[in-house]
């Protein structure tokens, strides 16, 4: 799945309120750009999106059933 196709998918299942899908396909973007940036450019993108991961915390708890 690529970019596109996991954006569409989001607007399809109503899941821009879902921050771990946003997550997901900021990293397909990245893996996309990948060639374009220096080794620096690359690893401050991914520094900053697991940062933005781990901020998310435990949000799942007590609705699995709900989110997953």
């Amino acid at each position: 799945m690529d970019s596109y196709e996991l954006a569409r998918y989001i607007e399809e299942t109503d899941s821009i309120s879902k921050p771990w899908m946003l997550v997901q396909l900021r990293i397909l973007k990245l893996q996309e750009r990948r060639s374009t940036l220096s080794d620096t450019e690359y690893m401050a993108a991914l520094t900053e999106l697991h940062e933005d991961l781990m901020n998310l915390g435990e949000w799942w708890k007590g609705q699995e059933d709900k989110v997953f």
